[in-house]
């Protein structure tokens, strides 16, 4: 498959050429990639008005994803969600557009509804015991659409979760199809669903858009994304993508980002699908393993390996140090789980280390559960209205009955505790305190 940007750039590097424009570096060697980190410049194409090698690039990935098409992001599915809402609310003439979102939506959903000042109606499955995991069903999306006093422009889901939990995304695409509302799916987690031996991606699902993090499970830079346009779409997502991504996006794009996610075209394309199921394979006998040494994984997503370790006498923390001392560095860890993330490129050290890392280690009595549950809170104030007021820094001991401003959750797993706009209970304190957050942004009173 070619590779026009990357051809484009590794010409330009040899040309010779005097580089009288941006970056300031020019080409010299400072980290050691410099001489392939340009600008915008003749020939180069221009990402948000692309139709040169960019959208030719971005052509091939579409064939790729069998979608109507595939957009680049140079800053993450962040840059993604932003735009699929703007490009769902484009839809409605109310005011105030209104979305129904799964409650455990990553804080770049919250800022993106604050910027665009849209109305959030939450999908509240029971029970909702951690952050990472919201179980959104097609049976509970069912139920809720018709008790909703207007109709919404999009519903929104995360699939695959932080702890490799899926949604069931084609029946919630027939629920959103016989009400006539587009789905979108942040599938960050999840771009190379696409590439399993039957496609679970959401596009191949049913969804009208979704974002795939490309950086987190493909071999391409941090901050290399997609924004994928199902082609039974509105045809106005796909004639206004680019405006919409270019209105939260930098106009100074990585390219160092954009040969990534190109180069990335012919990895997929060569033998990337017998490399994922051979790694499938592999994690799948390493959880056989673990399983047999009395640390069973959760059911997960493929390239997931998620351990309950509460229910092993660990906290997530404490099994993190013990692998970290080990040369294994985690993903994500709390006070109950850890998650481990894989692709093709780890190697076969990793594994083995993997494996002898717990022949070390025993299970324990289980630790207590804990005693919250993440709980519907009441909102006090819009959500634009709290994110953008005056704010004040608070301890979290003195926020009981004061209104959330900025969402203060570390990422991962960037699922607010509490929603700007909503009060603060002392249920959601003892929320703050399980993940270690000792001050709050609260809404300032004058």
């Amino acid at each position: 498959m070619k590779t026009p940007i990357s051809d484009f750039v590794e010409t330009y590097k040899k040309s010779g050429e005097s580089r009288f424009h941006m970056p300031g570096h020019k080409g010299k060697s400072f980290l050691g990639m410099e001489s392939l980190d340009i600008t915008e410049i003749d020939g180069a194409d221009v990402l948000y008005s692309a139709d040169g090698i960019i959208n030719e690039s971005e052509d091939l990935a579409s064939s790729l994803f069998g979608t109507a098409h595939t957009f680049y992001s140079a800053e993450g599915s962040t840059l993604a969600i932003k735009a699929m809402l703007a490009l769902a609310t484009q839809s409605t003439t109310r005011e105030k557009p209104l979305i129904l979102a799964g409650r455990n939506a990553h804080k770049a959903f919250i800022y993106g509804a604050a910027l665009l000042d849209l109305d959030v109606e939450w999908l509240y499955p029971e029970p909702f015991s951690h952050l990472c995991k919201c179980e959104i069903t097609a049976e509970l999306l069912a139920d809720k659409l018709p008790q909703m006093p207007e109709k919404p422009c999009a519903v929104y889901i995360t699939s695959p979760d932080y702890l490799g939990q899926t949604a069931d995304i084609h029946a919630l695409s027939d629920v959103c199809k016989k009400h006539d509302i587009p789905l979108l799916v942040d599938n960050a987690h999840g771009a190379y669903l696409h590439f399993l031996k039957t496609s679970e991606h959401p596009i191949a699902l049913g969804a009208s858009m979704c974002c795939d993090s490309a950086h987190k499970t493909l071999p391409v830079l941090t901050g290399g994304a997609y924004l994928h346009i199902s082609q039974n779409a509105p045809e106005t997502y796909l004639e206004n993508a680019r405006n919409m991504l270019a209105l939260f996006a930098s106009t100074s794009p990585s390219y160092l980002i954009l040969q990534s996610l190109d180069r990335a075209n012919r990895y997929l394309s060569d033998d990337y699908p017998t490399r994922l199921a051979c790694c499938i394979q592999k994690i799948k006998a390493i959880k056989t393993q673990l399983t047999e040494k009395g640390f069973a994984p959760e059911e997960s997503e493929p390239l997931k390996i998620v351990l309950h370790t509460a229910k092993y006498g660990y906290t997530g923390e404490q099994l993190a140090a013990y692998l970290k001392k080990n040369h294994i560095i985690p993903e994500f860890y709390d006070g109950e789980y850890l998650v481990l993330m894989i692709t093709p490129e780890n190697s076969d050290l990793d594994f083995a280390r993997l494996t002898a890392a717990f022949d070390e280690i025993k299970p324990k009595k289980t630790l207590p559960s804990p005693t919250f549950s993440l709980q519907k809170n009441i909102s006090r104030m819009n959500l634009r209205k709290a994110m953008l007021g005056a704010q004040e820094i608070i301890p979290i001991e003195k926020a009981v009955g004061r209104i959330c401003a900025a969402p203060t959750v570390s990422c991962p797993p960037a699922v607010p505790i509490v929603i700007s706009g909503e009060e603060i209970t002392e249920n959601a304190v003892e929320i703050f305190r399980f993940y270690g957050i000792e001050k709050i942004s609260v809404i300032k009173i004058s």
